[in-house]
């Protein structure tokens, strides 16, 4: 009687516990969720200049907060994480969302000295209803650009190909962080099973043993097969 009534507790408490607080690990692919962050209240949030409708969460502080394209994104441990819910529900994105290269790294200090570049800025703090409601319509006719010039006094936007070296440069200094090469590393590791690894490991020298038989009969399109990268392994780094 009593494991029966401990067994109706249990189960009722799974039913009532949202699953993000009481799961700290996505079991589909045995990646850790990133710590919840309390709210006293939905953030408020303000827009980035030039950067294709992003906004950001400025009061809270240690964790870039992101809100774009119908989603809330941040960045944890080198890994990516997004969410419909400010708070609950982050699941794993297994790329870099590609918004984020847009994204000025310098944007606190230009929220603190209320100056972008050099430029006043009197950004609008937005509510978070107000932003659910109006962020489609917003990004169709493109109002943060070209009604309010993202609240920049004397500011027009950089021009394209300013744009793509600036996105360039910073994924660059995105690929150099040591938790992201971390991550890159595990995910790479992942691609393959155990079983699949030691094959390709036992596999490798027969083919560095065969590689001078080819170049003697077949001179440059010897070489240039000797060089090539088992097609496995080929495809798992263009992932």
């Amino acid at each position: 009687m009593k494991k029966l009534l401990l067994g109706s507790i249990f189960l009722l408490l799974a039913i009532i516990v949202p699953v993000p607080t009481m799961a700290e690990v996505d079991i589909s692919i045995g990646i850790s969720l990133p710590p919840p962050i309390v709210f006293e209240a939905p953030p408020a949030v303000v827009v980035l200049p030039d950067a294709n409708d992003v906004y950001i969460a400025p009061d809270i502080v240690g964790v870039d907060l992101f809100f774009w394209n119908g989603w809330w994104w941040r960045l944890w441990e080198g890994r990516w994480y997004r969410a419909h819910y400010y708070n609950r529900g982050w699941a794993y994105y297994d790329r870099v969302p590609s918004f984020y290269f847009d994204v000025d790294p310098g944007w606190r200090r230009y929220y603190r000295e209320h100056s972008w570049h050099g430029h006043p800025w009197n950004y609008e703090r937005i509510p978070h209803q107000q932003l659910q409601r109006n962020w489609k319509s917003w990004r169709s006719n493109r109002y943060w650009e070209r009604q309010k010039t993202w609240g920049i006094k004397n500011y027009q936007p950089q021009p394209q190909q300013q744009r793509q070296e600036l996105r360039r440069q910073r994924q660059e200094q995105y690929q150099q962080r040591p938790k992201v090469q971390r991550h890159q590393q595990q995910r790479q590791q992942h691609q393959y099973p155990p079983q699949a690894q030691q094959h390709q490991r036992q596999q490798q020298p027969q083919q560095q043993h065969a590689q001078p038989q080819v170049q003697q009969h077949h001179g440059e399109s010897g070489q240039q097969h000797a060089h090539e990268k088992p097609e496995g392994r080929d495809r798992a780094h263009r992932e």
